[in-house]
């Protein structure tokens, strides 16, 4: 099965559902299920933004599963702002990938 390796806390946010985008530089051809691995980097500005306990999160293992059912690509920074209230960052020429199906392992 296919893995995905988030920094914490965008691994949780995916794994619960939250965060159903998530943009890479590259595209894929990848459709289906895949594991949500939760690295042991964290990213100390989103679990602040975000009011996140860090110290409760699982860091350096398989946390969760989804299912990539489409990529979107963004060729001008106007497309990428349309769907904004779903992306926090925006990357020019970034593929987009959305998940569903999520659910945490545990």
């Amino acid at each position: 099965m296919k893995c995905l390796s988030l920094r914490q806390s965008y691994a949780e946010l995916v794994a619960a559902g939250r965060k159903t985008i998530e943009t890479r530089k590259w595209n894929t051809n990848f459709r289906g299920k895949f594991l949500i691995h939760s690295s042991k980097t964290i990213d100390n500005e989103i679990f602040t933004l975000l009011n996140i306990d860090c110290s409760r999160l699982t860091k350096g293992a398989i946390i969760g599963v989804a299912c990539l059912y489409d990529v979107k690509k963004y060729t001008n920074k106007e497309d990428f702002l349309a769907d904004k209230a779903e992306i926090w960052f925006f990357i020019e020429g970034c593929e987009e990938e959305r998940t569903r199906g999520r659910h945490h392992v545990r």
